[in-house]
């Protein structure tokens, strides 16, 4: 197919990252691609001081310890709002280190607290692994507010792509467990339904950076059998979860030439007809991935919505 790819975009396709999921080797290659631009992305300089430290913090039961990354703003002087804060990759990629600079960032601009969890990748640790790893992160952030100088009150939670689907389940299941109570949650172009049946999963098969071929490996690593069986857990699938009354208050982003718009776009219906106060943005012209492209006009307004929303939710 053919895609009205913003203009901005259009010269930088060919120096993103390749990522074809096909096998073992495939992914590692992925792996490699990823964290290599993780590296050569520009770094932030914050404006204001920020304390960064990493922290092994207890895992799930008879589960090793999670890497957690905390990013603390030097200079405050009262708690502020926490945020967990997931990455993206399909499940399967990324790390700390890759998304390091835009978490920065967030710290910075915001002036709160943020907590990036270094979950157990698929398939060498498939669901429930992953999410049980960003809830179990969860729940140390918020016995420490008062530690990490947290107000308990103004504790959200964030992703992007996979991450965003993370951030869906951990939402559903602090709901679910009497967990901490969530004020927020920011779904970036959210990877949610294992069935690959919306038309933009069933038609996008040669976007760039992400396509239904890359779909397929990746909730097929994420679930460790075929993705849409009739017994996948709302926890690993949000867009399976029958009842989203409850849950937080949303902000969700998709992007036009997204094999993933659809479900994101799904979603955030399914949690307004719930009650569920959401605010959805699709933004014209991109593809996964594409605010990669720091320079374009949509990449710098896709930002500044995050930042925007993140404000207003946490209060």
């Amino acid at each position: 197919m053919t895609y009205a790819i913003d203009p901005e975009l259009l010269p930088w396709l060919d120096m993103l990252p390749a990522v074809t999921l096909t096998d073992h080797d495939s992914l590692l290659a992925a792996r490699s691609s990823i964290a290599q631009l993780g590296r050569i992305l520009p770094a932030h300089e914050p404006a204001n001081p920020v304390e960064v430290r990493t922290i092994a913090v207890p895992g799930p039961s008879d589960a090793p310890d999670v890497p957690v990354r905390v990013y603390t703003p030097a200079n405050r002087t009262a708690a502020v709002p926490g945020l967990l804060y997931i990455h993206g990759g399909g499940f399967v990629m990324g790390d700390l280190d890759t998304f390091d600079a835009h978490v920065l960032r967030l710290a910075d601009e915001l002036g709160i607290v943020v907590a990036s969890v270094d979950y157990r990748l698929a398939p060498e640790h498939p669901f429930p692994a992953p999410v049980e790893d960003c809830y179990a992160a969860l729940t140390w952030v918020a016995a420490k507010a008062d530690e990490l100088g947290i107000d308990p009150a103004r504790l959200g939670v964030a992703g992007e792509s996979a991450g965003g689907g993370l951030a869906a389940a951990v939402a559903l299941l602090a709901r679910d467990r009497g967990g901490p109570r969530l004020c927020f949650q920011y779904l970036g172009i959210p990877e949610l339904d294992d069935r690959l049946d919306t038309p933009s999963m069933r038609d996008y098969t040669d976007t760039p950076v992400w396509h239904r071929p890359n779909a397929i490996h990746s909730w097929t690593s994420y679930l460790g059998t075929e993705p849409g069986g009739p017994d996948v857990s709302p926890y690993a699938a949000p867009a399976r979860a029958t009842d989203l009354a409850g849950l937080p208050p949303a902000f969700v982003t998709t992007c036009q030439f997204d094999p993933l718009r659809d479900e994101g776009i799904a979603y955030a219906q399914r949690l307004a007809h719930a009650g569920v106060p959401v605010e959805l943005r699709l933004y014209p012209g991109t593809f996964h991935g594409s605010s990669m492209v720091e320079t374009a006009e949509v990449s710098r307004r896709m930002f500044a919505d995050e930042l925007d929303a993140l404000r207003r939710g946490l209060g």
